[in-house]
């Protein structure tokens, strides 16, 4: 058996974006001893997933680790890429992608979620923001949706994230919202009436900064008072060593290294 691994991402027109990803993904299998291929869901010609299945069956692998890098399992496109890869759906949501070409056997992992080392990406990023954290809270933002199942699990990675960020900084309250529904100001409005707390720190929860970070949050926001400064997770160590987790993990665990 030859393993190796499929490091999977949306993808997008902004040529910054796409190096964003190649550099962690880079960083993050410098010492993993088997090839390691970056694809993208979309827009990213001649790199899509296709493209990076045929790659590692030409480097001869014949056991498939397929990473997500997405910010939850309650995104549709995870599933839908499950789906692509022959697993069955989560819902009786379908997706479009038809199915995958692919002769190796598929091992399917896990996006980020709640992980402690994106909490701590999330504090050091704010941190700037924060001058008395015992009367201030913060406020997760992340994508979202609107389906059901898929609706619950953003609310349980969110929740779970939000919880370990008011942890690690000590800040008096802590919550999340997503953009689908739309759910922002209402969040942001209670948290301002809550008697302990003067200040709402609004964190995005996406792994690049762009339209959700730039324009659609503060959009949401508008005429509400709070700090934001939009930086997004990448790039960041944390993310790097997430990756290298997931890959070196899975390695271990089915006896690869």
């Amino acid at each position: 058996m030859n393993p190796g691994i499929l490091v999977v991402s949306h993808g997008s027109r902004e040529e910054s974006w796409v190096k964003l990803i190649d550099e962690a993904v880079r960083q993050a299998s410098g010492s993993i001893p088997v090839p390691v291929v970056s694809a993208f869901l979309e827009i990213v010609e001649g790199r899509l997933i296709q493209d990076g299945i045929d790659e590692l069956e030409k480097q001869g692998v014949t056991d498939m680790f397929v990473l997500p890098l997405f910010v939850s399992s309650g995104s549709t496109h995870v599933d839908e890429i499950g789906q692509a890869f022959g697993l069955a759906p989560l819902t009786d949501f379908a997706g479009d992608l038809g199915l995958f070409r692919v002769e190796a056997n598929v091992h399917y992992g896990s996006p980020i979620d709640d992980d402690e080392d994106i909490a701590e990406l999330l504090l050091s990023h704010i941190q700037e923001l924060s001058a008395r954290p015992d009367r201030e809270a913060v406020l997760l933002i992340g994508h979202g949706s609107k389906e059901p199942v898929f609706h619950e699990r953003w609310q349980a990675g969110l929740s779970a994230l939000a919880e370990r960020v008011r942890g690690l900084g000590s800040f008096a309250k802590a919550d999340y919202a997503m953009l689908l529904p739309d759910q922002a100001a209402g969040k942001l409005a209670a948290l301002q009436q809550q008697e302990d707390v003067d200040d709402v720190i609004v964190v995005p929860l996406f792994l690049s900064q762009g339209y959700f970070t730039n324009k659609v949050i503060p959009a949401r926001l508008e005429g509400l008072d709070y700090r934001y400064n939009g930086r997004a997770m990448l790039p960041h160590p944390a993310i790097e060593r997430w990756l290298h987790r997931q890959m070196d993990g899975w390695l271990s665990r089915n006896g690869y290294c």
